[in-house]
């Protein structure tokens, strides 16, 4: 396993982090194979773990705070706040109120005294950044959270954070969590570069684009019933849409430079993401035992420049190819927020 700076925290951290949101309901129901992959993963040399209150509503936490009994000092710790976790019309954002009570919740389940990377899971612009940035810098004074960062953030709202919590006094944001793959380059254009100006550590999510390079059943593997969790994001495999075509048309000629290079898809796309300057880890979200095996291999593959080359000759730097695979759509692009009332 290798390792890396996170950011300029000081902290190092394995290039693999592994994320838990296939723990629990929404992958794999069964806690005690999922706390064997947790033990695997660190046992292999993973000190790097990430969360989120939202997943399988806080069991995901819950089966963590199993797994790591007795081994929480081994690893750096990291959860989100951000997604909705109840009826309640305030039981989700970026509001102070918010996330002073669901850190506690966090903390309560993960069964722990504090969180290594405490992040906001996305950006809320209809809450007043000098808010959440000072609800997470009270959290930090009193020892609850470690460092706090952000995922999935445009760059023009990374730099606002920076400069607020510099005029302020606040203790900055530290992460970045994207999502990038071979298939999802848009971070490349801005995200990245803004991130790398202001020293931030980039765990970087779904590497293998949600599954479309596993390199598994490519052309058979979305078809049929799908899990719930992909029924909440049907649009990223929905083959009936020409942004997912050219998607699987680009797949199956990533496939053919992974065989090239004799590597296995996985770790490709793994090592593509890697092999950015920027990124500090790459998240893997395995389900099973055999998921987190064939992502192990990985952490030590170097792709040659050549091959890399290759990639951006299928999927040019700063594409992607769904612009839905990006995880946030600006809500000023929605046409309420576009277009006066008829008549007006």
């Amino acid at each position: 396993m290798q390792y890396r700076m996170l950011g300029t925290t000081g902290v190092e951290v394995s290039v693999l982090c592994l994320g838990a949101m296939m723990f629990g309901s929404w992958g794999n129901p069964d806690h005690d194979e999922s706390i064997r992959i947790v033990h695997r993963a660190l046992d292999a040399g993973i000190n790097f773990i990430d969360t989120a209150d939202v997943y399988s509503e806080g069991e995901s936490e819950e089966i963590l705070a199993k797994a790591l009994r007795g081994r929480r000092d081994e690893v750096v710790l990291a959860t989100k706040v951000h997604g909705r976790m109840g009826p309640d019309r305030n039981a989700k954002g970026n509001s102070r109120r918010w996330i002073i009570h669901e850190v506690e919740q966090s903390l309560r389940r993960l069964g722990t005294e504090w969180i290594d990377v405490y992040q906001l899971h996305r950006h809320d612009p209809d809450t007043d950044l000098d808010d959440t940035l000072g609800a997470l810098d009270d959290l930090v004074r009193s020892g609850k959270v470690r460092y706090v960062g952000h995922s999935t953030w445009p760059a023009s709202a990374i730099v606002e954070a920076q400069w607020v919590a510099k005029e302020r006094g606040y203790a900055r944001p530290r992460t970045e969590q994207p999502p990038y793959s071979m298939l999802v380059r848009s971070i490349e254009r801005e995200v990245l570069p803004t991130c790398e100006r202001y020293g931030l550590g980039v765990l970087s999510w779904s590497p293998l684009a949600g599954g479309w390079l596993s390199g598994r059943d490519r052309r058979d593997r979305f078809s049929g019933p799908q899990s719930a969790a992909r029924q909440r994001v049907a649009r990223r495999f929905d083959l009936s849409l020409p942004e997912n075509q050219r998607k699987l048309d680009a797949t199956e000629r990533l496939a053919q430079i992974a065989a090239e290079a004799d590597l296995s898809l996985i770790e490709l796309a793994i090592g593509f993401v890697l092999a950015h300057p920027a990124i500090t880890s790459a998240i893997i979200g395995p389900r099973t035992m055999e998921h987190l095996e064939s992502q192990l291999s990985a952490a030590d593959v170097v792709v040659p420049t050549a091959v890399l080359d290759a990639i951006d000759d299928v999927v040019a730097p700063g594409t992607t190819i769904n612009p839905v695979d990006d995880g946030w759509v600006p809500p000023w692009l929605e046409p309420t927020r576009r277009r006066r009332p008829s008549g007006a």
